[in-house]
């Protein structure tokens, strides 16, 4: 059974038992899923040149929430970027929070997320600009934010892909990083801890957070991913991913959805069992705000860079003595 399937068989239910509870946004998904690829959202009318026959299909409803709509726009998006891509080797950083504080931004997406994103990317920025590591003022990086983990529970962290060096516009060259190592990840665990720590305070919420979450550390990944189209591939499953896809779904028997997951760090799938209103309730926690920009492009790689990206590329070429194909 499709994810969409659960939510027309079972939404009413879930409206019914939790009515004024529902956010609005959550509505909207909800209505959207349930409508989606059915009569509700309309038609499109095919006819063949060749045999007339004609051909009906449903529109799909395009939220960025289902399940059956991201495919395509996965694609759409994995085409322009690789129109887009630089040479050079890549990482992914992923910038995530304390358990303890996973609650409270979810109460304050908007106010949070936004800061999560602007604590993360000004702490790549500072310390690529530091000469003990890249000595660069203006790198580059996108960054998609995800909420979930392998059992839907919320988990909001940011993934960055990262070309592996940054422009100095002192000396107007590119100033390349190690191959197996961007930035060092306690500083960068550090920064990005003080700088959300300051926005919180900006937003006049830093007294509701308990402060054993500013006595932790917090924890930053960096992983080499390779070169070119392989590292815009990777990151391509993350960009449009929603909170489960329907190939998890294994079944839904006697009011329960049955789907598989697997640990960190290991291959094998598992089965887990929710209850079909507390997996609705999961699915739908990992609803964004609307409005809220999930993908963002930092740097050189941002809209409106000042700097080409050809002339990236060839400063990047230029640093390595050739053409990098």
């Amino acid at each position: 059974m499709k994810i969409n399937e659960i939510f027309q068989e079972y939404a009413p239910e879930y409206i019914e038992r939790f009515g004024d509870l529902i956010p609005f946004e959550h509505r909207k998904v909800i209505d959207a899923m349930i409508n989606c690829r059915t009569e509700s959202s309309g038609t499109l009318i095919y006819q063949c040149e060749q045999c007339g026959k004609t051909h009906i299909v449903y529109r799909s409803c395009g939220n960025r929430h289902c399940p059956n709509c991201q495919h395509h726009k996965t694609h759409q998006w994995l085409t322009k970027q690789v129109d887009r891509q630089l040479p050079g080797h890549h990482f992914m950083i992923t910038f995530t929070v304390p358990q303890k504080l996973r609650r409270f931004i979810r109460s304050h997406q908007h106010t949070c997320c936004g800061a999560m994103f602007k604590a993360s990317s000004e702490t790549m920025k500072k310390l690529a600009a530091d000469e003990k590591y890249i000595g660069g003022d203006l790198p580059g990086f996108l960054g998609v934010l995800h909420t979930w983990g392998r059992q839907l529970v919320y988990h909001p962290h940011i993934h960055y892909m990262v070309p592996g060096g940054a422009l100095s516009k002192k000396d107007d060259s590119w100033h390349p990083s190690r191959i197996d190592f961007y930035l060092p990840v306690k500083a960068m665990s550090r920064i990005f801890k003080a700088k959300f720590r300051d926005e919180m305070s900006k937003s006049n919420l830093l007294s509701s957070i308990p402060q054993d979450v500013w006595d932790q550390d917090w924890v930053v990944n960096s992983q080499a991913i390779g070169a070119g189209a392989h590292s815009i591939k990777y990151l391509s499953r993350y960009v449009f991913k929603v909170a489960i896809s329907n190939s998890r779904i294994i079944k839904v028997k006697d009011r329960d959805v049955f789907f598989k997951y697997k640990k960190p760090g290991s291959n094998r799938w598992r089965t887990m069992v929710l209850n079909v209103m507390e997996f609705m309730r999961r699915f739908l926690q990992h609803v964004l705000p609307s409005g809220f920009m999930k993908v963002r492009y930092y740097g050189f790689l941002s809209p409106g860079a000042s700097v080409p990206l050809e002339k990236i590329k060839a400063l990047i070429e230029l640093s390595f003595g050739f053409e990098i194909t």
